[in-house]
């Protein structure tokens, strides 16, 4: 499904501004990399950030669980830090949770998860970072 920027634009902007959780799927404890700068960003930011690393017990102060069927709160955004391959399983188990967005990271897509997801009712962002984003439309 391609959408126009426009139409794009207006999606990323509502995500940021209702969502409140993200659970950050391949979230790192390594401060240079990506992962772990972008959930630092959000955290400061006021979203309550979830690690989802099965490597981990605690990442950035915050609880780390093995995947997402392990949270005990509703997610908002399941945020991919994931090998393109990775998406579809990651996709069904938000789907399983009821995750209300899918967020692909920089570099990260998967046309036919995303159509899964979106079939079941789940708004996909896709190739696009989050906290890149959040700069561009200054979300408070």
């Amino acid at each position: 499904m391609t959408q126009k920027p426009e139409e794009l634009g207006q999606l990323i902007q509502n995500i940021l501004k209702r969502s409140k959780t993200v659970a950050v799927v391949g979230l790192s404890n390594k401060p240079q990399k990506a992962s772990n700068d972008v959930a630092a960003y959000l955290k400061k930011h006021g979203y309550h950030i979830i690690p989802v690393n099965p490597n981990y017990s605690e990442i950035l102060g915050e609880k780390c669980y093995p995947n997402l069927k392990e949270i005990p709160v509703s997610i908002d955004v399941v945020d991919i830090f994931r090998k393109s391959q990775d998406v579809p399983a990651v996709v069904e188990e938000a789907i399983e949770v009821g995750a209300k967005t899918i967020w692909m990271q920089s570099g990260i897509r998967h046309e036919e998860a995303a159509k899964r997801a979106r079939s079941a009712g789940i708004e996909v962002v896709m190739d696009t970072c989050m906290k890149v984003e959040h700069m561009i439309h200054s979300v408070t």
